[in-house]
């Protein structure tokens, strides 16, 4: 885990070293200045050298000026070592998340992987700022507070061994109980943002039901399971702050008692006993410093599992080494396919064999959970076959470069997905580079030219996130454009005109058949309409190919067709058209 996330320190490790070193400045001269004080008390003070007063205190401003100096630029470096590794931490995982398979996309939630690029990130970025800081500064006070200390008196330094011991076994104690804790708070914040993302996401649903009474109960529950395991953590960890308290006034009691002893006896000068407290004082905090540090770690070190975990992660669906970058055709050929998804224990495609020639037109009906969208999704290879092979210009799909592949297909998804920015920004998704007279054109097929020029601003016009200011079937057709002008070898629209009327998807279809006849092209619909112009129909039942043909083949040999087909006539009017 700590190599993954260290692996993200990269251009800011020049700062990542500058932060600890200008903090071993700072602590030298901390500890510097105490044995100043001493001579100063000593042989400045008690005999009235005037002179060895005005030297020694210069020293001591000298020493607290650089002090001062080391401390403000190791705050400096840290704020930049730290921010820098968070900035690259977030790229990082965006860029993982980005080359996920769906299968992949699949295991972690949306609401997951934001609370891991935010809440998470942020509490690695603070831990790594205090390590470079008080990792350094702690065990480094520490140490030369314990060597001044002993050189000045080893037996009343004996205290702070004491100390030492009782606060590692407090610490020990605070973090075994604490990370478990931890892990559980941080799962629970996946499950508390996701119920305010489908919450918002959904939120026209929430109000038509009148429902948010019901949805601000399920968010209490959520945020108070949260609350309650984030006491408990805290329960645990505030242990710390009584524990180094009690400890740091034991200590200064037991020096106090046997110092005033040893300086009646004559063994320990008053000079030497001020020194010996100022030391005291940096030992302890630095004790305390260093329990801050475990606190720390230990909240943080359950969301450095959780940010290596999504950085380790490796897609199962990748390009091969010496990958075919050009896709001949646009024929598809399913041989023997058997699919199915991690989490599913039976398969939900069976032995397909399909053979579709470049430039056909397959309609593709079923039931709900026919598997018609899962049959389409693997021939951009989202998924990969379980046995089979699925061939894309004669070629084993596995064999493609995946961008190769999947910038030959173009795929109008059931959740029609709309960008927050212009209606040109979400077309030049299809051709970054496609001029305004392209993009009407597109948009003349998919039947969208005629509502954008109603809009305000015409195709300038700024689309919310989701496209919620633009109907279902304006969305649609935007969409349906936008896959057009990628110039697709192959073009899948699954069930992607279903809110638009019959006769703007006869105009859709029409184009199609005029405009690009020589894309392969797939089209699933629940309207017999929708395809039965096209070249052959498929009949899709439980996953497996309950008929392929045309329209008129499929009336006389195909049961679940010939159904499907006069329920929808059994709406049609006396002048023959059909009610929706």
């Amino acid at each position: 885990m700590l190599k993954t996330l260290l692996a993200e320190v990269k251009q800011y490790k020049k700062a990542s070293i500058l932060t600890p070193l200008f903090m071993v400045g700072e602590v030298v001269m901390e500890i510097s200045i105490p044995l100043m004080m001493a001579s100063l008390v000593d042989n400045g003070v008690e005999k009235g050298d005037v002179r060895a007063i005005c030297l020694t205190g210069a020293a001591m401003a000298a020493m607290a000026l650089f002090s001062l100096a080391c401390g403000a630029l190791s705050g400096k470096y840290g704020a930049l070592a730290s921010s820098g590794f968070a900035h690259n931490l977030r790229a990082a995982m965006f860029r993982n998340i980005q080359t996920f398979s769906f299968a992949g996309i699949d295991k972690y939630s949306t609401a997951g992987l934001v609370t891991r690029m935010t809440t998470d990130v942020t509490n690695v970025q603070n831990a790594y700022q205090m390590i470079l800081r008080m990792c350094i500064r702690a065990p480094m006070m520490l140490i030369c507070a314990m060597v001044a200390a002993f050189s000045i008196s080893a037996r009343l330094s004996m205290v702070f061994l004491g100390a030492i011991a009782l606060l590692g076994t407090a610490l020990v104690f605070i973090t075994k109980n604490s990370h478990p804790i931890f892990l559980r708070v941080f799962q629970q914040y996946d499950s508390l943002n996701g119920s305010v993302q489908e919450n918002v996401n959904a939120i026209r649903v929430v109000k038509a039901y009148v429902r948010e009474g019901h949805e601000t109960e399920k968010f209490r529950d959520a945020n108070d399971t949260v609350y309650k395991l984030f006491v408990r953590a805290e329960t645990v960890l505030v242990l710390n702050t009584p524990v180094m308290q009690f400890t740091m006034y034991m200590c200064i009691l037991l020096i106090s008692w046997l110092g005033a002893h040893m300086i009646a006896a004559g063994s320990l000068s008053t000079g030497n006993l001020m020194s010996l407290f100022t030391y005291v004082m940096n030992i302890l905090m630095s004790l305390m410093m260093l329990s801050m540090i475990f606190v720390m770690v230990t909240m943080s070190r359950a969301s450095a599992d959780r940010i290596a975990e999504v950085l380790q992660e490796k897609t199962d669906i990748a390009s091969p080494a010496n990958a075919k970058k050009e896709v001949a055709s646009g024929s598809v050929d399913f041989d023997h396919v058997s699919f199915a998804y991690q989490s599913a224990s039976q398969p939900v495609l069976r032995d397909i064999d399909l053979h579709i020639r470049a430039g056909e037109t397959i309609g593709i009906i079923g039931g709900t959970g026919s598997a018609k969208s899962s049959l389409v999704q693997l021939i951009p290879r989202l998924y990969d076959v379980r046995e089979g092979t699925v061939r894309v210009g004669g070629t084993d799909v596995r064999e493609y470069d995946l961008d190769a592949l999947r910038g030959e297909v173009a795929m109008v998804l059931q959740k029609n997905v709309l960008f927050s920015g212009t209606i040109k920004e979400n077309l030049r998704w299809g051709d970054a580079n496609a001029s305004d007279e392209e993009l009407v054109r597109v948009c003349k097929l998919a039947q969208a030219d005629e509502f954008i020029r109603t809009l305000p601003d015409g195709y300038d016009t700024y689309i919310e996130q989701g496209g919620t200011n633009v109907s279902g079937g304006q969305k649609q057709r935007l969409c349906i454009a936008r896959a057009l002008l990628k110039k697709p070898k192959i073009l899948i629209l699954d069930d992607s005109t279903s809110a638009v009327d019959t006769r703007t998807d006869a105009l859709i279809r029409e184009a199609f058949a005029k405009e690009i006849p020589d894309t392969t092209k797939f089209i699933i619909a629940q309207r017999i309409s929708s395809v039965q112009d096209a070249d052959r129909i498929l009949v899709m039942d439980e996953g497996c190919v309950a008929a392929f043909g045309t329209h008129e083949e499929l009336l006389k040999t195909s049961e679940i067709y010939k159904d499907v087909y006069d329920s929808q006539m059994k709406g049609a009017d006396s002048d023959g058209t059909r009610t929706r």
